[in-house]
């Protein structure tokens, strides 16, 4: 019975330092890629930085330069870049 209490506390550990936060993030980081609009400036995961210029279902165009376009995917977005910070 006590090595039951034991596995169960082990469990509830685990449960309370990783899997509640990595749960939380995931589900940060899908409302911040659900909520992207045009004109947003984002940083995808490789490091691009970029503003959007087109969004679609799943996939999203981005800005780079003056006279280049990437088409990402939407779900690579690492953040959305704020209008206050400056980088």
């Amino acid at each position: 019975m006590v090595l039951l209490i034991n596995f169960g506390l082990i469990f509830l550990i685990f449960y309370w330092l990783l899997i509640r936060p990595q749960r939380k993030e995931r589900e940060r980081h899908k409302e911040m890629v659900l909520g992207l609009k045009k004109g947003d400036q984002v940083v995808m995961n490789g490091g691009i930085v970029g503003t959007i210029v087109h969004v679609r279902e799943h996939r999203l165009t981005l800005k780079t330069a003056d006279n280049t376009r990437l088409e990402v995917d939407r779900h690579m977005v690492g953040r959305k870049l704020d209008d206050d910070a400056e980088d």
